[in-house]
């Protein structure tokens, strides 16, 4: 007797389909710890502390002014500014600056120009000091430099370069001047850009018989005077009036003289929202930074972006002036197209996983239609009463089943359940048709 089967073995397909998903499935997975792994480093470097390397000034007072930069800098401002020596003493900083041993510099506002430098913001004014001999006549410039001893610095080339620019105006012979290098030999003539430094000048013992030269007034100025033409002849100095007092007996009058920003600047390749929030640290913390120097503190221009500066204007302090704050993006571009990329990844994964459940629904769908096939090709015309009631009710089995899990969202309405419908029913007509 022949013997019906109503259970069909699992198909190559349905095997294959199954291990797709399972592999599909461990992929998105993946995918997923990668995205939250990427939203973890966003929020990490949203939170991060950027170092910044400032070169130490060579002159005591900038130091002073710069280890007050990194005692201020707040730990919520993102920043934290380390305080470095120069690599080699005869280098300086702005060398070192160009050379990558730093990210930040102090520097006079008369240098000459630099594509790999840029300004952030002017800090305060180095004045040009012009100290003479007391003994000696001072009522002109060629009286003052003539047959002296003198003294410009070891850091700074400019206050050299100016004397020699007045010396060649005199015409002064080789011999009719002679620079020394330090203070061991008494100069009859010092000449310094420094910022006003009252407590240094008046302890300083090596200044008690001096005076300061001036250029005239402060009537002069703005008379055509010759600190006019110094200002008109370089553009980026400005007149400066040293009150009467200032360094005690050493100044009983007014001092004449001219002055240059001292400037903030920065590796031009530095980040944009680096220098953004850095000029806005420096900006808030001026108040606290100037206060035991209140000589040092100048007001910053409005128009500082139209200043004559001796190297060009940081992209991020230009942002600053504008009120263009780095976007988010621009801030952490590098992370936020990782994380993009991975997002992709994951809508793309998102798809996958669909479609894969897509083809688990119809792969649950062809097991009930090889079912109904097999009972269908196991039915003959002389098949017993017990076998054909035995298939119907097998039929009908896998029908309240297929709608069970229609029911559970585990099988789709789609045109493979209309086909099994069609297919089970037309087979039950069969059945009945061949017990009548």
């Amino acid at each position: 007797m022949y013997s019906l089967k109503l259970v069909a073995e699992p198909s190559d397909r349905v095997i294959f389909c199954s291990n797709l998903m399972l592999n599909t499935t461990k992929s998105i997975v993946a995918v997923i710890c990668l995205l939250f792994a990427g939203l973890y480093a966003v929020l990490v470097v949203s939170n991060r502390t950027v170092e910044i390397n400032l070169i130490a000034p060579a002159l005591q007072l900038d130091r002073v002014i710069a280890e007050r930069i990194v005692e201020l800098v707040s730990e919520e401002s993102g920043l934290r500014i380390n305080l470095i020596p120069l690599p080699d003493e005869s280098m300086s900083s702005l060398d070192a600056l160009e050379a990558g041993f730093g990210d930040i510099a102090f520097a006079p506002n008369n240098g000459v120009y630099r594509e790999s430098v840029s300004t952030v913001m002017p800090l305060y004014p180095s004045v040009l000091h012009i100290v003479v001999d007391e003994d000696r006549p001072t009522a002109t410039l060629e009286e003052v430099f003539r047959d002296a001893i003198v003294y410009t610095g070891q850091h700074n080339p400019v206050p050299r370069q100016l004397v020699q620019k007045i010396v060649s105006i005199f015409g002064f012979s080789p011999g009719d001047i002679r620079f020394v290098d330090g203070m061991d030999v008494r100069p009859d003539v010092v000449v310094l850009y420094a910022p006003i430094d009252r407590e240094r000048v008046m302890n300083d013992p090596r200044l008690k018989n001096v005076k300061w030269y001036s250029f005239g007034s402060p009537d002069d100025i703005g008379n055509g005077s010759k600190v006019d033409l110094a200002v008109f002849l370089n553009p980026r100095l400005r007149p400066f009036v040293i009150p009467a007092g200032t360094f005690g007996h050493l100044t009983p009058e007014p001092v004449v003289t001219l002055a240059v920003d001292n400037l903030l600047v920065a590796r031009s390749d530095i980040s944009e929202s680096v220098v953004y929030d850095l000029y806005a640290e420096i900006l808030r913390l001026r108040p606290a930074l100037f206060s035991s120097r209140p000589e040092l503190y100048q007001p910053i221009d409005e128009q500082i972006n139209q200043s004559n500066f001796a190297y060009s204007l940081h992209a991020g302090a230009l942002a600053f002036l504008q009120r263009d704050e780095p976007t988010f993006v621009e801030r952490y571009s590098g992370v936020a197209e990782v994380v993009v990329t991975l997002m992709v990844a994951l809508v793309s994964g998102t798809f996958a996983i669909m479609r894969i459940f897509r083809i688990r629904r119809k792969n649950r769908l062809d097991e009930f239609l090889v079912e109904v096939i097999e009972i269908r090709k196991a039915l003959q015309s002389d098949s017993s009463d017990d076998e054909r009631a035995a298939a119907t009710v097998k039929i009908r089995d896998l029908q309240d089943k297929a709608f069970e899990l229609l029911v559970d969202e585990k099988l789709a309405a789609d045109d493979s359940f209309r086909i099994f419908t069609e297919l089970s029913n037309d087979t039950i007509n069969r059945i009945t048709e061949l017990s009548a």
